[in-house]
């Protein structure tokens, strides 16, 4: 588990900023969220550009989406006021799960949703759950927003400092 202080989650954010400067993470990271400031919804193509930043296996799955749908939920989505229907109506679609869905959330509300990925759940010494639910993400949510807080470091760098510490440390 990483030890939870501003100075390690510094330290290991910056490990993952210097290992993905400039790749396609890094552009594709900063054109979702550019689109994001203008609309709230997402096209196909963006959507499927989110999917495959988050994981290219489903890549075949993420295209079986048209395009009106992908706005349409995208946009119910982001505008309810009511959580679990905000991430709930985005595992609709083919390929999403609440990883991928956590994504859209963060990458449209950077300051409010963290992304949920396994590595982070490690890297807090918290079991892996066999299926993901509401009740977990919220869970999630709020140890993450509280660690920000406690550290002063925003959603983002908390979740590059643990992806990074899991990525050096899970396999040893």
């Amino acid at each position: 588990m990483l030890q939870i202080t501003k100075n390690r989650i510094i330290e290991y954010a910056k490990k993952y900023d210097k290992c993905h400067k400039g790749t396609d993470d890094e552009l594709v990271e900063q054109d979702i969220k550019e689109w994001f400031k203008n609309n709230r919804y997402l096209d196909r193509k963006r959507f499927i550009k989110v999917g495959l930043w988050k994981s290219k296996r489903p890549r075949k799955r993420y295209k079986n989406n048209n395009d009106s749908l992908v706005k349409e939920i995208t946009r119910f989505s982001l505008k309810t006021k009511n959580e679990e229907a905000k991430i709930k109506s985005l595992l609709i679609f083919d390929g999403v799960s609440y990883p991928l869905a956590s994504v859209i959330l963060h990458f449209a509300y950077p300051n409010k949703y963290p992304i949920l990925d396994f590595r982070v759940i490690w890297s807090l010494g918290w079991k892996q759950p066999k299926c993901y639910t509401f009740d977990f993400w919220n869970k999630y949510c709020k140890i993450i927003k509280n660690i920000s807080k406690k550290t002063g470091e925003n959603l983002r760098t908390i979740d590059k400092a643990f992806w990074k510490y899991s990525k050096q440390n899970q396999n040893k």
